[in-house]
C-alpha cells in the first residue's frame, strides 16, 4: 500500500495522573528522522519512544511532542532540588555582574520554580504516566497512519492515471513507425533520383539499413512499456516503494530523452515532450511517498 510522507495526527488522554497530549507530524525526508520533545517525567523513555515510531514510520521527517499537564492534588508532597536552586540563583547573579546591574540583583522565585526539575512530585508514580503514554503514542501513530494512507491513496490514483495516459503516447509512437520509415525511404529514394549518376543499389539499401538503426526505437518502446508495469507493482505491493518508483522515474526519463534525440518525426518528437511532461508530474508526486 502506498503511503504519503505527509501526516498528522493528536491524541489526548486524561487520568489520575493529569493529561497527556501527543502530536505528530511528518514530512518528506530522504530517510527516517525523528525529533522528540517530551515532559522531564518521561524523558528517559524517549529511546523507547523512538524505537515505537520506527516500527511505524519508515521513512521521512516525524515531529514528535509529548505535552504534559499534571493533575492538581494538594496533599501531594513537593520536593525542591536545592542543588540545582543554588546554581540557577548563582548564575542568574554572575549574568547580572556581567551585565553591569550589580550583584543584589532581585531574582523572581516564581522563574525559579518554573525551571525544568526544580520541582518534584515524590508522591507520583511514574509507571501509570508512562503506560499512559504508551498507549497514546500507539493511539496516535494508528491515526497518523491512516491519514498518511488516505493521502497515499490519492498519489497512487494520480500516477496510476498517468502511466495509462504515458503507455497511451507510446502506443501512438509505435503504430507511427511505420508510416515514419515508409516516408524516410521514399524521401531518400526522391533524392537519389535526382541525381545524374546512377547510384549503387546495394549501397542504397546498405545505408537505409544502417539509417533505420539509427532511428529504431523500438527498444525504447518496449522499456517505456516495461518501466511502466513496475511502476504498477510498485504501487499495489506491500512494501514501502518511494525509493523505488523515484529509481523508475530516472528509468522512465532516460528513454524518453533516447526516444526525442532519435526522432525523425515531428509528431513523434510532440509525443516525447509529452511523455516527459507526464514523467515529471509522477516525479513530483512520488516524493511524498514513503
Amino acid at each position: 500500500m502506498i503511503r504519503s510522507m505527509t501526516g498528522f495526527a493528536r491524541r489526548e488522554q486524561s487520568g489520575p495522573w493529569g493529561t497527556l497530549t501527543w502530536e505528530l507530524r511528518t514530512v518528506n525526508h530522504r530517510y527516517l528522522e525523528i525529533g522528540c520533545r517530551l515532559p522531564e517525567e518521561l524523558r528517559a523513555a524517549e529511546g523507547d519512544f523512538r524505537q515505537t515510531i520506527a516500527a511505524s514510520v519508515r521513512r521521512g521527517k516525524v515531529d514528535c511532542t509529548l505535552n504534559y499537564r499534571a493533575a492538581v492534588d494538594a496533599t501531594a508532597p513537593l520536593e525542591l532540588n536545592q542543588a540545582l536552586i543554588e546554581q540557577l540563583v548563582a548564575r542568574a547573579r554572575e549574568i547580572a555582574r556581567q551585565a553591569g546591574t550589580g550583584p543584589n540583583v532581585t531574582i523572581d522565585p516564581l522563574e525559579i520554580l518554573r525551571w525544568p526539575g526544580v520541582v518534584s512530585d515524590s508522591g507520583r508514580a511514574v509507571a501509570p504516566l508512562l503506560a499512559a503514554a504508551n498507549a497514546g503514542l500507539g493511539a496516535a501513530l494508528q491515526d497518523l497512519t491512516a491519514s498518511r494512507s488516505r493521502e497515499g491513496a490519492r498519489i497512487r490514483e494520480l500516477v496510476a492515471g498517468r502511466c495509462d495516459a504515458l503507455l497511451a503516447l507510446v502506443e501512438a509512437v509505435a503504430s507511427r513507425l511505420p508510416e515514419v520509415r515508409a516516408r524516410i525511404h521514399s524521401r531518400l529514394t526522391e533524392r537519389l533520383s535526382q541525381l545524374q549518376a546512377q547510384p549503387d543499389q546495394d549501397r542504397i539499401e546498405q545505408e537505409l539499413v544502417i539509417l533505420a538503426q539509427k532511428m529504431d526505437v523500438d527498444e525504447e518502446l518496449d522499456r517505456l512499456r516495461s518501466h511502466v508495469i513496475e511502476i504498477r507493482k510498485a504501487l499495489d505491493g506491500s512494501e514501502a516503494a518511494g525509493r523505488r518508483l523515484d529509481f523508475l522515474m530516472q528509468e522512465l526519463n532516460r528513454e524518453a530523452n533516447t526516444l526525442s534525440s532519435k526522432s525523425q518525426d515531428a509528431e513523434t518528437t510532440r509525443c516525447a515532450v509529452e511523455l516527459k511532461v507526464l514523467i515529471e508530474q509522477m516525479r513530483e508526486q512520488i516524493q511524498n511517498v514513503e
